[in-house]
């Protein structure tokens, strides 16, 4: 008997042989099938909540009625089942409409195409808060950097081979926000989870919680865990939050420490306390009040300087009166 040469000549299959070109190509074409909700998993650290607010009341309102008219897009998982890439809130709606399937594009995904594909999708929507922007552009930048690795990428779809700064570039063009912002973005995943749910109440309005701008909450990324948690208790007992210069002076104070050392309460409350420009008390009169008492194109501060001045000697009278 002849021994088997190991020789590999590439045959085609038999489906191969008996299908026509057209067959083929369509065979490999995505389809549209539906799945239970049950069966699909969400993605792994998902950055972006789903809310049940007036839109996702409104969107269950929809498919109750509808049903789901964009499919979601998942990929398959080696232990089974299906992982969640894009539509999160509409399997969400689909739970909440009582549905036992919805329409999925199946899509065999790298981890980090799914992970860029995520991101992008969950920007499109109408509000993002900044600690899920904070994350999903980290998550991104990451995927982007670990791409950017690879020797070969020419049959990878959506890899990138760039360095650190374009790959931030390339996120922030596609959210809407420059490569600055990107990164004060991403600095916001140092805060402790208490102070960045203050940052996301800067879009949310919540009246009984306290709210804290992005610039000074970048600032106080800087500061260690531990100071964070300290500032946090007494934003709470004083109720206020650091104004950006107030924040710029607790991160100077916190890097000049060295070791172990950490910033003290006492030196974050004597921050706090110092007084804020948005806190001076301001006396505004209306100008049609005064107008009638100057020449038209008075300087305003020679204005100020007459009404000082007039009520100096206004009281000086009504002290000798006094007397």
């Amino acid at each position: 008997m002849a021994k088997s040469n190991g020789l590999n000549f590439n045959l085609p299959s038999v489906d191969d042989l008996f299908s026509t070109e057209e067959e083929r190509a369509e065979a490999r074409l995505e389809k549209v099938v539906n799945l239970s909700p049950s069966e699909i998993s969400d993605f792994p650290n998902h950055p972006f909540k789903v809310r049940m607010d007036a839109a996702m009341q409104e969107m269950t309102e929809s498919v109750k009625q509808y049903g789901v008219l964009v499919p979601a897009l998942v990929r398959p998982k080696r232990s089974g089942g299906y992982e969640m890439v894009a539509g999160h809130r509409r399997k969400k709606a689909a739970d909440l409409a009582g549905l036992a399937e919805i329409p999925c594009i199946v899509r065999q995904l790298t981890d980090d195409e799914a992970t860029i594909i995520m991101v992008d999708s969950n920007l499109q929507r109408e509000q993002i808060l900044p600690s899920e922007k904070a994350f999903a552009y980290k998550m991104k930048l990451d995927a982007m950097k670990r791409q950017g690795q690879r020797t070969d990428l020419t049959s990878d779809p959506v890899g990138w081979k760039l360095s650190g700064k374009e790959s931030a570039s390339i996120v922030g063009k596609e959210g809407g926000d420059s490569q600055t912002q990107v990164r004060r973005y991403i600095r916001l995943t140092h805060l402790i989870p208490e102070i960045l749910e203050l940052v996301d109440n800067s879009v949310l309005k919540d009246q009984e919680m306290l709210q804290i701008a992005m610039r000074p909450a970048v600032e106080l990324s800087y500061l260690r865990k531990d100071e964070q948690a300290d500032l946090f208790a007494i934003m709470d007992e004083m109720d206020c939050t650091p104004s950006h210069a107030q924040a710029i002076k607790m991160r100077q104070m916190s890097e000049a420490k060295t070791g172990g050392e950490r910033l003290a309460k006492d030196a974050l409350v004597s921050i706090m306390k110092e007084e804020k420009p948005n806190q001076k008390e301001q006396f505004k009169i209306p100008k049609e009040k005064i107008s009638r008492f100057f020449a038209p194109g008075t300087p305003t501060q020679k204005i100020e300087d007459t009404i000082v001045k007039a009520l100096e000697l206004y009281r000086k009278r009504q002290r000798s009166l006094e007397r």
